[in-house]
């Protein structure tokens, strides 16, 4: 079983990824940490309890950063272009969702899991890295019991989605992205290089939906704004950037990766920018001497990973 914190900020694509680890066999979902992104904080971590109310989910859910490490940084609002006025595509969620939060922050509750299980947990981000360089700050130690750090962020050799340099989550709190990657801790990106390709059609959707009952229903409904943000984006359908990190855990074979070096640009028109140098290529003396080596996904078998995404969720039927 692979032991599962999922740092996120839900957010519809997340929503399809939180449903892939609970459903996913080999998953033990200790936990689910919130940040804010892809809407504020408090709609973020809202979010996460509705939808471990209606998915069954017993993993607690830990409020996390609603501002970026370097407090009072400039960012941007939330973008509701995207994924809705309530962060899951506009389908009436409620204003409270009577759900019990676990009461540490998110960046304890990282800290604690992984001390409580040393070398078994991995931390899949799909959000703004925050939390983690909170948890980073807090305890620097963790990083020799972690498992693994599987992020989806960054575009190495693409453009970014919210800047021709930078990734959304990345540009989104830069700083803290650096420090997670130069950090000795292993760490996978799982970047648009990949994730772009690999789009789930409205089909697609749709075949989940009538296979899996009630979960997928609800799944398919949220999803709907989102598609509508990707016509003219991709022939039909939507990219799944989120649920391929947790594709990765459970099946790294169908991915393409890469050694080296990363770090985040921070500050000026390339702000979240990220940049490897691959092991084995020699520069000049440069920032990113002696620090660790961490991969990045530069291939993935797209048409695998969706098969692997749909047979996953309708694994579990609930009427």
């Amino acid at each position: 079983m692979q032991k599962v914190i999922f740092d996120t900020d839900p957010g519809v694509d997340d929503a399809m990824a939180l449903l892939f680890l609970h459903h996913h066999p080999d998953v033990d979902l200790l936990g689910v940490t919130t940040v804010f992104g892809n809407a504020r904080i408090e709609t973020t971590t809202r979010n996460a309890l509705f939808l471990k109310r209606e998915w069954k989910i017993d993993a607690p859910v830990a409020r996390g950063a609603g501002e970026t490490f370097i407090p009072h940084r400039i960012s941007h609002e939330p973008p509701t272009f995207i994924h809705g006025d309530d962060g899951l595509g506009n389908i009436g969620v409620p204003d409270v969702v009577d759900v019990p939060l676990d009461p540490r922050p998110a960046h304890r509750f990282i800290v604690e899991i992984i001390r409580e299980n040393p070398g078994e947990v991995t931390i899949v981000a799909v959000g703004r890295m925050t939390n983690l360089a909170n948890a980073l700050k807090e305890d620097p130690e963790i990083v020799d019991l972690v498992k693994e750090i599987v992020v989806m962020g960054g575009a190495f050799e693409v453009n970014g989605n919210v800047t021709p340099a930078a990734e959304a989550n990345i540009h989104g709190d830069p700083e803290a992205a650096d420090i997670v990657f130069t950090a000795e801790w292993p760490v996978v990106i799982v970047g648009l290089d990949v994730t772009l390709q690999t789009v789930m059609t409205r089909k697609a959707l749709a075949d989940i939906r009538d296979a899996a009952g009630t979960r997928a229903k609800l799944l398919f409904d949220l999803s709907q704004f989102y598609i509508k943000f990707y016509e003219g984006r991709v022939p039909d359908g939507m990219v799944v950037h989120d649920s391929c990190a947790c594709a990765y855990v459970v099946a790294p074979q169908l991915f393409e990766t890469r050694a080296g070096t990363v770090r985040v640009v921070c500050g000026g028109i390339a702000d979240g920018m990220t940049i490897q140098k691959p092991d084995g290529r020699t520069f000049g003396p440069s920032d990113w001497d002696g620090l660790p080596s961490q991969r990045i996904c530069t291939g993935i078998d797209a048409p695998a990973v969706l098969q692997l995404i749909h047979d996953t969720i309708v694994s579990v039927r609930e009427d």
